[in-house]
């Protein structure tokens, strides 16, 4: 059974509460229950880690290593600065998938650029806390299309 690590970054401790205009009104006990059920409906675990500190994220990438299959991340406000993030995501080599509530290139310049992105599977935002649920599906799908023998 695959194992999924979900890692929440900053300032997703306060979903629901912050900006819902842009971050809507789920929270992230929420959006993680329903994580939850998805990975029980495809079949995979799912632990789920929620951080302000950028050091935390990396440390729980290294220590995703040999233990998890994938990835899922929300890096908040790290997707646009955090080389740290992206070099600890290449350096364990464990697919990942970055999602994003809102649509980041929608918004303010300075969002446009991911930091992430050139390190991941794929990347889905915009969709609110479906983006998650979205990513999940697709990390779990390419994980499978990896194990699959070729022919």
């Amino acid at each position: 059974m695959s194992s999924i690590l979900v890692l929440h970054g900053s300032n997703l401790n306060l979903l629901g509460k912050r900006e819902p205009g842009i971050y809507g009104a789920v929270t992230l006990e929420q959006i993680n229950a329903q994580l939850v059920v998805e990975a029980a409906s495809l079949g995979v675990r799912l632990l789920a880690q929620q951080s302000n500190h950028e050091g935390v994220l990396v440390d729980a990438i290294h220590a995703a290593w040999g233990v998890h299959d994938g990835i899922l991340m929300n890096p908040g406000a790290y997707t646009h600065t955090s080389v740290a993030l992206r070099d600890a995501i290449a350096a364990v080599g464990i697919p990942t998938v970055e999602v994003h509530l809102s649509n980041i290139y929608r918004r303010e310049a300075f969002r446009h650029h991911s930091y992430i992105a050139p390190v991941a599977v794929g990347q889905i935002s915009g969709f609110g806390a479906e983006s998650y649920y979205l990513g999940l599906r697709a990390l779990v799908r390419h994980l499978r299309q990896m194990a699959a023998p070729t022919s």
